[in-house]
């Protein structure tokens, strides 16, 4: 009994509840630990307005055999938190939606580097949102929360660590701005930091200048810095001290052996310019075999030749892992030294660029090849009706849906590799999404350009920047395909090598530098400003100076990618491919629109069946027609402006007899919608029968007498003024 009342008061202190707020121009962001989810090793309510997230960091021992950091970072949205009960069958939630995955990652990336590159503890960081308003974003606060639940839960981390968004409203920059004003803005910018500096942009943009995106990321990392110190202060209350462990020791015998024995072998394949990824991972892979040859024919004579035996047989992978390791160093050493890179480019030169467009036939409505380097990619656009856009029901965010969308596919084949084929993950919706937000500042809006736009980025093979590759692929398919486009986009991937102060900038990085890198950051715009960015770190941050250096740096890539890229097709073509749907946009009274559907949708339907066209109908009345035949979609058209055209006694027309009775006959003045020519009124003397005057298909001039109160529309044939027959005639002529 005692003994559970001294759990129950430790777990009280635990208990213990610590509020912390902080405000940016009025919009207030609220840390509450304490509360929630006591069996998890840290937890934080992180709120803003009505929004509110939960974020939990809970630890496992390491498994046996992990030679990587097994971090798992999982973001959930309830639709409880908007109101919202789930659609589909079972009414809960099921596949996440790709805004749920966007978030993920967007926690993962700044998280990720500020762990300790030895820690092998199974990590797991779940963010959950249970309230939301439709004015404050959560993910940003998902990313802060996170920083906190690690140094609750008492984690090697070199944070603290905190991001917001900045916004752009006319000429100022707002933290945390509102959906709303992310909308009508200019801007959209994540910036997530460390103590040490930036450690993650991500950003959308309306060709915004450079010095405009620098400025913004300064401002950012300000407010960063004030949420850092708010967290500083709670674990600072609850006496939790950073934890700060020594990286466990490691025998360097195996690294010198390397060292020794490859090192100018490795430096000679290093320094052979004219190789391509293949023939240098070959030779290095043969440097690499021989070394275990050797390491399995040694004599063991030596304590230190005995040691390197047991280490390699030991452990499978270590013998790979320390020599890509002296592999890192000596291509960073050359890249400092001598500002020379391992396909011997200068440190701010583009690989050999080509591109094509027009390589698929016209049944795909447009279509592209893009190669930098050993880099290609093929962009794939079709062009489909309003219908077609995709509708984000099961979502907690205001966005309803998409008309513009934008998917990436990464095949194994394009690396040399072969492993199943899933569905999409993380990276490839990633990438879809930074290619997406490129360029969807310059797609033309639906009043001028109705379709809905799908591009398709297929990756044919990669050595790094395949996502800029497919904003420049993807500029030119939809150029290939008749999308009016405002201006062309083209991107550039930068990279970096830091060490000590030294730092190195690399414009247009490829795999290895990538991977052997520093800092993986992608930069895309037209030639009058950026569009998106996206910057990740393997480090824990990075000055705005070196930022800047890399955003400027980026410029004449970009500019000297794009010129490449106009030699393809430096305009929209002004056809499109003669299978792509052809379209009818107008609007009729929102009013009519029932009348156009008519009852359990018979009328609409028999429209359709008519004329073979496809009918979208908005809220807002807009109607768009989609025919493979436009003769077919003008006769819809016809038809639908009949129905809903408002008449007005006094309006004169031309129509077509249509039915024949005693008192009169019927006169169709637009498709679908006709009025009666009394006998009296078919001409200025006396008719004894309408047959002697009219026959059914007899072309007629016709002014509108009157509608009664029932809307039945009465015609006449007199009184109708020369001039007014002649306007009616060239009216029906045009249309």
């Amino acid at each position: 009994m005692l003994r559970l009342r001294k759990e129950y008061r430790r777990k009280k202190n635990w208990m213990e509840e610590i509020n912390k707020s902080i405000s940016f121009d009025g919009r207030d962001i609220r840390l509450k630990v304490g509360v929630f989810a006591p069996q998890a090793g840290g937890a934080v309510m992180i709120e803003s307005g009505d929004t509110a997230v939960l974020v939990t960091a809970t630890t496992a021992k390491g498994r046996e055999g992990i030679d990587f950091l097994p971090l798992l970072v999982d973001y959930e949205e309830r639709l409880y938190a908007g109101g919202k009960i789930p659609g589909g069958f079972l009414r809960r939630e099921g596949r996440p939606p790709e805004k749920v995955t966007l978030t993920g990652r967007l926690i993962d990336r700044p998280l990720r580097p500020l762990f300790p590159s030895w820690l092998r503890d199974d990590i797991q960081i779940v963010a959950t949102t249970l309230s939301m308003d439709e004015e404050v974003p959560p993910d940003v606060l998902a990313v802060t929360g996170s920083s906190v639940a690690v140094l609750l839960a008492k984690l090697p981390f070199y944070g603290p660590m905190a991001a917001v968004r900045v916004g752009l409203v006319g000429d100022d920059f707002i933290i945390n701005p509102t959906y709303r004003e992310v909308k009508n803005g200019d801007l959209d910018l994540v910036v997530a930091g460390s103590p040490h500096g930036v450690i993650m942009v991500e950003a959308g943009a309306n060709q915004l200048p450079e010095q405009d995106i620098i400025e913004a990321i300064d401002f950012g990392y300000e407010a960063v810095c004030d949420l850092i110190e708010a967290q500083r202060e709670i674990i600072a209350e609850m006496g939790i001290e950073l934890v700060e462990l020594e990286p466990p020791e490691v025998d360097p015998t195996l690294e010198n052996y390397i060292q020794e024995k490859a090192t100018e072998s490795i430096k000679q394949v290093l320094s052979e310019y004219d190789l391509d990824k293949n023939q240098r991972d070959e030779k290095l892979d043969t440097i690499k075999d021989s070394l275990a040859e050797a390491i399995a024919e040694l004599p063991e004579e030596s304590e230190e030749e005995a040691k390197i035996k047991v280490l390699v047989e030991s452990d499978n992978g270590l013998l790979g892992n320390v020599f890509k390791g002296v592999t890192k160093k000596l291509m960073r050493k050359q890249i400092i030294d001598e500002g020379i890179r391992v396909d011997g480019r200068k440190l701010d030169e583009v690989r050999p660029v080509s591109c094509r467009v027009g390589v698929l036939p016209q049944r795909v409505h447009g279509s592209s090849l893009f190669n930098r380097g050993l880099t290609q990619v093929m962009s794939a656009v079709t062009l489909g009706t309003p219908g077609d856009a995709q509708e984000l029901a099961d979502d907690l965010h205001p966005q309803d849906e998409k008309r513009y969308l934008h998917h990436y596919n990464f095949p194994p084949f394009s690396v040399g590799e072969t492993k199943p084929m899933r569905s999409p993950g993380r990276r490839e919706i990633g990438h879809g999404a930074l290619a997406e937000r490129a360029l969807f500042p310059v797609i033309p809006l639906s009043d001028t350009f109705p379709y809905v736009i799908r591009v398709v980025s297929e990756v044919l093979s990669s050595n790094g920047s395949t996502s800029m590759g497919s904003v420049c692929a993807s500029t030119l398919g939809l150029m290939d395909a008749g999308v009016p486009i405002t201006k062309p986009v083209s991107g550039a991937a930068m990279g970096l090598i830091k060490e000590g102060e030294e730092v190195r900038i690399l414009t247009d990085i490829q795999g290895i530098e990538d991977f052997l890198g520093d800092m993986d950051f992608k930069v895309a715009g037209t030639d009058s400003g950026i569009t998106a960015l996206q910057m990740d770190m393997k480090i824990t941050g990075l000055s705005l100076e070196v930022i800047a250096d890399a955003i400027h740096q980026a410029k004449p890539a970009r500019i000297h990618i794009l010129e490449k890229m106009l030699n393809a097709i430096d305009v929209p073509r002004p056809d499109m491919s003669p299978y792509a749907p052809r379209l009818l946009s107008f609007r009729i009274d929102p009013e009519m629109i029932g009348l156009v559907i008519g009852p359990g949708g018979k009328t609409i339907k028999g429209i359709t069946e008519e004329t073979g066209v496809k009918i979208d109908i908005d809220d807002d009345g807009t109607v768009t027609i989609a025919a493979a035949d436009g003769k077919k979609a003008k006769q819809a058209c016809n038809i639908i402006q009949g129905m809903t055209k408002k008449l007005n006694p006094g309006d004169v027309y031309v129509g077509r007899v249509t039915r024949i009775i005693p008192i009169g006959a019927f006169v169709e003045v637009f498709a679908g919608k006709e009025g009666m020519v009394h006998i009296s009124q078919i001409a200025d003397y006396r008719v004894g029968k309408v047959e002697d005057e009219l026959a059914i298909g007899d072309e007629v001039i016709v002014k509108v007498r009157e509608i009664d109160a029932k809307g039945r529309i009465n015609l006449t044939r007199l009184n109708i003024h020369p001039d007014e027959a002649a306007a009616a005639r060239a009216t029906a002529m045009n249309s």
